[in-house]
C-alpha cells in the first residue's frame, strides 16, 4: 500500500506595516527602503503612495485610495476606500468598497510579501492598529517598521520645538476625534499641546482649547502640508487664529480641509520659530524651478535644487538619437579596439552612453580600453565614466569644457606617442573649438557622429501654459541650444520667471529672444549655476525681510514687476 500523499499546505505570506512618515520621502528609513524593495503587494492611500512608490521593485502590485469614492469624505473618519491599480495584482478586479484589512490579508494568504504603508507612525494610526489584530486573529505573520510621526516630525520642519531644558511636558490631541474630557485635560496644563487637525476646523480647536482653560493670548503655530516643498506655516495666539487665516485668504476646502498641525504652547512657539524655522527658509523654498535638459542630464541638477528647496520641473527640449549613418561610428569602435587610437576624449554623457551602447552591442565592456588613455570633458562626464569602469586619465584642472580640456591635454610628442590619433565622438552640432585645439597640438582627430542632438516633442499643454504665463518661478539655461529650443517648443517664459543662464554666450542668446537675464553662473558648471540661483534667491529673501515685506516667490509677484540683473 502507498503511503498517502497530504496536500501541501498553502504558502503563507508576510506583511510588514510601514510608516511612511509626514510627506518627505527623504524621511522614510533604511528599513523601511529594504522592505519596499522587497514587497510583491504595496497597499497605501494615495499621498502615501507617492511616498513610497519610488522605493517599490519593478511590476509590484499597488493598491490605493479611489479619489473619486473619498473626495467627499472627512479625512480621518470611515474606511479607506481602496481600488486595485496593478492589473498583475492578485486582487484585481476587487470592488473598491473592500475594506483594507481584507485585501492586505487576502494577498498575504497568497504567500505575496505586502507592505501596508500609512502616514506618520503605524502605532499611531487607528486603522492599521485594526489590521494589525485583524492578521493576528487569521495566524497571517506580521511585522512593524515604524516612521517619523506626523505630531513629531512637522514640527521640527516648522522649526517649532515641542520641548524645552526645563522639560515641557507635551500633549498630543488629535481634535477629530477628542472627547471633552480630553480637551478639559490638555486645557487645564500649561504644557505644549500638538494638535492634529484640518486647516477648516482650527479655528473652533484653538476655541475648544479657550473654553477649556487656555488664555486666548496663548501663541500657536498652525503648519499645513508638513515637511513637503508646498509647507506653510501661520503664527498666530489662540484668539487670533481665526483672523489670521482669514487675512491670508485661507479659503474653506470642498475635501473638508486640508490636514494640518497645530502647536500650543508659551515655552515651544514663542518667538523660537524665527530662528528655528530651517526648512521654509532655505533659499529657494516652494519655487518651481523649470529645467530644460534631457531627461539623463537633469537628474543630478534637480537633486541639487532639491536641497535649496526648490521643486524641479523637468521638461526635455533635446533628444538624443543615434546617427543617420552608424558605419564611421562602427569602424571608430572597431579601430578602439585593434590599436588606431592612442587618445579617446568624451565631451558628453550623452558620448559616453552611446559608446558604451555600441560596446554592449558588439559584446565588448570597459576592458576594451586598456591601453589606451581617456579624457573627460567635465566631472559628470567623468562620473559616467567610472560608472562604465573606465576611470578618466585626464579631466581639466580649471574651466570644465572644450577650452579647459585643451589646457591640460599635452602636444603630440612622437617619442613618447606612439600613436598620433585621437577618437572624438560626440554631438552632430558640436563646435570645432577641441577639434582645431587638438590638431594645432599635433594631433590627428577622428571627429565621429556619434548620436544627433533634435528638438524634443513639446511638453504638456499645462506645462506651456504655465511657461508663458508665469507658473515658473525660475528657468536654468544650459546652453543656447536649451533657450531657442524652449521657446520654439513651449513660447518664450514669462516676465516674471527668473532666468538664470550657465554663461555669457548662453545669456546673449536668451537676451536675442528677448529675455532678461537676471542670474549668471561665475562659471560654465550647471551646479554653479544652481548655486549662482540659490544665492539669488537668499538675497531676494533677506531683501524682503529686511524691508518688513512679506516673502514671496517669483511667480507671486505683480505681473510687469521690474527685475533687477545679477551676474554673480
Amino acid at each position: 500500500m502507498s503511503p498517502t500523499t497530504l496536500p501541501a499546505p498553502p504558502e503563507q505570506g508576510h506583511v510588514t506595516f510601514l510608516g511612511a512618515g509626514p510627506g518627505d520621502p527623504g524621511l522614510l528609513t533604511l528599513r523601511a527602503v529594504e522592505a519596499l524593495a522587497n514587497a510583491d503587494v504595496l497597499v497605501a492611500e494615495h499621498d502615501v503612495l507617492d511616498v513610497v512608490r519610488t522605493h517599490a521593485r519593478q511590476g509590484v502590485a499597488e493598491v490605493h485610495t479611489d479619489a473619486d469614492t473619498t473626495a467627499s469624505s472627512t479625512p480621518g473618519t470611515g474606511t479607506p476606500q481602496l481600488t486595485v491599480v496593478d492589473g498583475a495584482s492578485t486582487t484585481a478586479g476587487v470592488p473598491a468598497n473592500r475594506d483594507a484589512a481584507h485585501l492586505v490579508m487576502e494577498a498575504a494568504r497568497g504567500g505575496r510579501r505586502v507592505v501596508r504603508a500609512v502616514s506618520g507612525d503605524p502605532g499611531l494610526d487607528a486603522y492599521a492598529a485594526e489590521e494589525m489584530l485583524a492578521c493576528a486573529s487569521a495566524g497571517v505573520p506580521f511585522e512593524v517598521v515604524p516612521g517619523v510621526a506626523t505630531a513629531v516630525g512637522v514640527p521640527a520642519y516648522a522649526g517649532v520645538p515641542l520641548r524645552d531644558a526645563q522639560g515641557t511636558d507635551v500633549r498630543f490631541v488629535d481634535a477629530r476625534t477628542a472627547s471633552d474630557r480630553c480637551w478639559t485635560e490638555v486645557g487645564a496644563s500649561d504644557g505644549t499641546v500638538v494638535v492634529s487637525t484640518t486647516l477648516d476646523s482650527v479655528a473652533a480647536a484653538a476655541g475648544e482649547l479657550v473654553s477649556a482653560g487656555r488664555k486666548p493670548d496663548t501663541p500657536l503655530t498652525v503648519t499645513v502640508a508638513g515637511t513637503t516643498t508646498r509647507q506653510r506655516t501661520w503664527s498666530a495666539t489662540l484668539g487670533t487664529i481665526a483672523q489670521t487665516l482669514k487675512q491670508a485668504k485661507v479659503l474653506p476646502s470642498p475635501e473638508g480641509g486640508r490636514p494640518v498641525i497645530a502647536v500650543v504652547g508659551e515655552r515651544s512657539v514663542a518667538a523660537q520659530r524665527d530662528r528655528l524655522a530651517w526648512f521654509e527658509s532655505k533659499p529657494l523654498f516652494g519655487w518651481k524651478v523649470l529645467v530644460p535638459r534631457t531627461k539623463e542630464q537633469a537628474a543630478s541638477l534637480s537633486d541639487q535644487l532639491r536641497s535649496y528647496g526648490a521643486v524641479p520641473h523637468e521638461v526635455p527640449t533635446i533628444a538624443v538619437e543615434p546617427p543617420r549613418t552608424p558605419q564611421q561610428m562602427e569602424r571608430a569602435v572597431k579601430g578602439l579596439v585593434t590599436g588606431r587610437y592612442e587618445w579617446i576624449a568624451f565631451t558628453s554623457v550623452n558620448a559616453v552612453k552611446a559608446v558604451r551602447e555600441k560596446f554592449e552591442e558588439y559584446g565588448l565592456d570597459a576592458r576594451a580600453f586598456a591601453g589606451i588613455k581617456v579624457a573627460a570633458v567635465g566631472e559628470q562626464t567623468a562620473n559616467a565614466l567610472i560608472a562604465f569602469g573606465v576611470k578618466p586619465d585626464l579631466v581639466p584642472s580649471g574651466e570644465q569644457s572644450a577650452a579647459g580640456l585643451l589646457e591640460d591635454w599635452p602636444p603630440y610628442d612622437p617619442v613618447f606617442d606612439p600613436i598620433d590619433r585621437v577618437f572624438l565622438p560626440r554631438a552632430d552640432i558640436a563646435t570645432e573649438t577641441l577639434v582645431a585645439g587638438l590638431i594645432e597640438l599635433g594631433w590627428e582627430v577622428d571627429d565621429v557622429t556619434a548620436y544627433r542632438t533634435v528638438r524634443a516633442s513639446p511638453p504638456p499643454a499645462e506645462t506651456r501654459e504655465a511657461i508663458k504665463g508665469g507658473g515658473f518661478d525660475a528657468v536654468l539655461f544650459t546652453s543656447s541650444s536649451t533657450v531657442r529650443n524652449l521657446v520654439g517648443i513651449a513660447g518664450k517664459p514669462h516676465n516674471v520667471t527668473v532666468i538664470a543662464c550657465i554663461g555669457p554666450a548662453t545669456a546673449k542668446t536668451a537676451e536675442e529672444h528677448g529675455l532678461r537675464v537676471d542670474v549668471m553662473a561665475p562659471e560654465p558648471s550647471v551646479h554653479k549655476l544652481a548655486e549662482a540661483l540659490a544665492d539669488f534667491g537668499a538675497r531676494r529673501r533677506l531683501a524682503a525681510l529686511e524691508a518688513g515685506d512679506p516673502v514671496t516667490r517669483p511667480s507671486e509677484r505683480r505681473p510687469g514687476a521690474r527685475r533687477r540683473r545679477s551676474t554673480t
